[in-house]
């Protein structure tokens, strides 16, 4: 069967429409509210989810986001409960998920295993963050992971020479980081995000998609100018963290994400 992920681009560049990206952790705030929230921001029209496996120490994670892990492993959620939550989301909905994580969760869990598991629950991908492709390349235990597309990471400050090299083993989509630093700790994506999608093009036809710093629809449709998708993932997060509490919080976050959504639609 076809990656979810490839054929949700194939339908974009049909249509000429760039992908909207939204990220949230996995159990936040509970585990049923999580998938509440997946079904709305899927239903409210997002192309890709990634879904945060939460984790004590995420290092590359600013405060909102932390704050979410913490929010979910005090919940009960763990890694097994993440695939539990991806199976039920699956009973109802096809939109592809990529599993947004660090190493750790995943080696304790079993790495060959786990692709193996995530694929058949229905993930269609995974980041893992603190894992260079190259030590993974190296190291026998990464080389079986299979099932599952692996995402590449490039920053703006990422050397031409290596750019090539992720971009050529890149699956999926690449997720270009508008600026350097932790999630959320922006204001505004970077001006620059042209020049880096350009460089990045130069080596492979892979979508690129854009994140860190966007927060409102004008970010929103100003990314999508320039790249394949939009990626929003604390300004998400924060939504849900200033209505955790309310049985209001999923249709105010379906209120949040559909202009960003429409914006990036729209270019």
């Amino acid at each position: 069967m076809a990656n979810r992920i490839d054929t949700t681009f194939t339908r974009l560049r049909e249509s000429s429409t760039k992908a909207f990206v939204a990220y949230v952790c996995g159990g936040d705030p509970s585990f049923e509210r999580s998938l509440e929230i997946l079904h709305a921001l899927a239903d409210a029209g997002a192309d890709i989810i990634e879904l945060g496996v939460p984790f004590s120490d995420p290092m590359a994670d600013g405060i909102v986001n932390q704050m979410a892990a913490d929010r979910a492993l005090k919940a009960g959620m763990s890694t097994a409960r993440i695939l539990d939550l991806i199976r039920e989301f699956r009973k109802t909905h096809e939109t592809p998920l990529v599993l947004f994580t660090y190493l750790n969760p995943i080696y304790a869990y079993g790495y060959e295993k786990f692709h193996s598991d995530a694929a058949a629950a229905g993930a269609d991908g995974i980041l893992l963050l603190d894992l260079p492709p190259s030590e993974a390349a190296s190291n026998a235990d990464f080389a079986k992971g299979e099932g599952l597309h692996h995402i590449n990471l490039i920053a703006p400050t990422t050397p031409d020479s290596r750019q090539a090299t992720l971009a050529k083993s890149s699956q999926g989509f690449i997720y270009a980081l508008s600026r350097t630093g932790v999630t959320g700790g922006h204001s505004a994506p970077s001006e620059t995000i042209g020049e880096l999608v350009a460089s990045i093009k130069a080596h492979t036809d892979t979508p690129i998609c854009v994140g860190f710093g966007i927060s409102n629809p004008a970010h929103a449709a100003m990314v999508a100018e320039k790249a394949d998708g939009v990626i929003v993932g604390s300004a998400i997060v924060k939504t849900i963290e200033l209505n955790a509490e309310s049985p209001e919080v999923v249709a105010k976050l379906r209120d949040f994400v559909t202009p960003l959504i429409e914006a990036t639609h729209a270019v």
